[in-house]
């Protein structure tokens, strides 16, 4: 198997830092992070063997953990092999054996890729702008909500205490203060980042009662993936470390700001370093113009993706900084597709504003380049630019829910083309077993109101 020709640099890697156990990682659907945990020796020894496995199942498992299984998934369970990738090797931090983290592929007998797999979705939109000669950049802001640590999963959830004991019920946008009364936390969060080689700026203080955002450096989006869904991960373990809990639902508090991934997108040429999305003289060029309109026509195709829960779709059109459709316009925070001020050349680029915290980064990342890719080969023409309020216009329009977006992915022949048929399908029957889950149970509104006067 491949590994065979890195398994020197997983050895030398895994002495010089004195690891003791390894975790071997495969991020599903959700983004979750799922595997085992074994012996450096052990995890050397699979490396050149077939003794690291998985069931193909893992990616059939909904968020509720129950497993959707159909024509390519089925009740057999079939083994893969894990094949880790030696550039998501990381330490982790948090544990107190020396540890490790690798983030790993699926291959079977044949040594095939699963077509599942998130990380190898992107991969495969990647190259479809290396055959071409581009290189895709992207960078990514996180919001996320820290909430109390009530331990019952049912209660409603309620906003974090700081150092004072005060619940962050205010609203402290851009707050020092804010970011003082969880400053431990933070510095943990900055401590865990850097030994996770997970490169983040600023930190702040967000709109809705205890919210922030972290923003990501810009890179390879493959790098950037890696990076957000380790991100997710250190978070949520430095919020339970100091008492509360880190949320990236969308909308885990329905009367206030969401949860968004606003992602920076542009694209250079391999060769010379050049933005394709702006001329020498700091123009937008038709790549630029045909990308932005493969984001308006795609995007209501890949919307399970931008936006993968009921939850997801609360969140749109509240004019609480959230989008209500695909219009694009420059410096303009109402639209879902804005394009930052100024002309020059290495910095145009387009920033996506549908997609929610809840997203998988591999698969989000994958969306939004496939949508553009698809416009630059289509040769689409985008809509004018919008220079006032884009809240009340009616068209280009997103899905105004999960069923319906799930309707638009299954039968897109785009999609099923460049992501295939067996990650569509399945992608689709966990999105539908988990509405059915969702769907099953009484809400608290239906408690409080019908239960007594129906």
């Amino acid at each position: 198997m491949e590994n065979d020709n890195n398994k020197a640099e997983f050895e030398n890697w895994l002495d010089k830092n004195e690891i003791e156990e390894v975790e071997v990682i495969v991020c599903d659907f959700a983004g979750i992070a799922r595997g085992k945990m074994l012996p450096k020796d052990k995890f050397v020894k699979g490396l050149s063997g077939k003794d690291l496995r998985m069931p193909d199942s893992i990616f059939s498992v909904t968020i509720d953990c129950d497993f959707a299984l159909n024509e390519f998934l089925t009740d057999l369970e079939e083994d893969l092999y894990l094949r880790p990738e030696f550039e998501s090797l990381r330490l982790t931090p948090w544990r107190k054996k020396p540890t490790a983290s690798v983030i790993c592929n699926l291959v079977d007998d044949k040594n095939e890729f699963s077509k599942s797999s998130p990380r190898q979705i992107l991969k495969n939109i990647l190259k479809l702008y290396e055959d071409k000669g581009w290189q895709p950049i992207v960078a990514a802001e996180f919001e996320f909500y820290l909430i109390a640590n009530q331990g019952d999963s049912l209660s409603a959830p309620k906003p974090a205490a700081g150092k004072s004991g005060k619940p962050t019920d205010d609203k402290g946008v851009f707050s020092m203060d804010a970011l003082d009364e969880f400053g431990d936390m933070f510095s943990d969060v900055r401590r865990y980042s850097e030994i996770m080689s997970v490169p983040i700026d600023t930190i702040e203080r967000e709109a809705g009662a205890g919210q922030f955002e972290v923003n990501m450096r810009h890179g390879d989006p493959l790098d950037v993936a890696d990076q957000a869904f380790y991100f997710k991960r250190l978070l949520k373990r430095a919020a339970v470390d100091h008492g509360a809990c880190a949320t990236f639902v969308s909308k885990p508090f329905p009367a206030d700001f969401g949860n968004s991934m606003h992602i920076h997108q542009s694209v250079i040429g391999i060769e010379d370093g050049k933005n394709i999305f702006a001329d020498d003289n700091g123009e937008d060029t038709d790549l630029f113009h045909s990308y932005i309109a493969g984001l308006q026509k795609y995007i209501p195709n890949l919307m399970p993706i931008f936006a993968p829960y009921s939850n997801s779709y609360l969140r749109f059109g509240s004019a609480l900084s959230s989008p209500a459709n695909l219009h694009w316009g420059i410096e303009n925070r109402s639209v879902g597709l804005r394009v930052p001020a100024g002309n020059d050349r290495a910095a145009r680029r387009i920033e996506n504003r549908i997609a929610g915290s809840d997203v998988n980064p591999y698969l989000v990342f994958a969306a939004t380049l496939l949508a553009g890719y698809i416009g630059i080969e289509q040769k689409l023409s985008p809509s004018e630019a919008v220079t006032g309020s884009a809240y009340d216009i009616k068209t280009l329009l997103l899905p105004d829910n999960i069923y319906e977006a799930l309707n638009n992915f299954d039968n897109s022949k785009m999609i099923r083309e460049y992501m295939g048929d067996e990650f569509v399908t399945t992608y689709k029957d966990v999105k539908k077993m988990e509405c059915l889950a969702n769907a099953s149970k009484l809400t608290e509104w239906e408690i409080r109101f019908m239960l007594a006067n129906i």
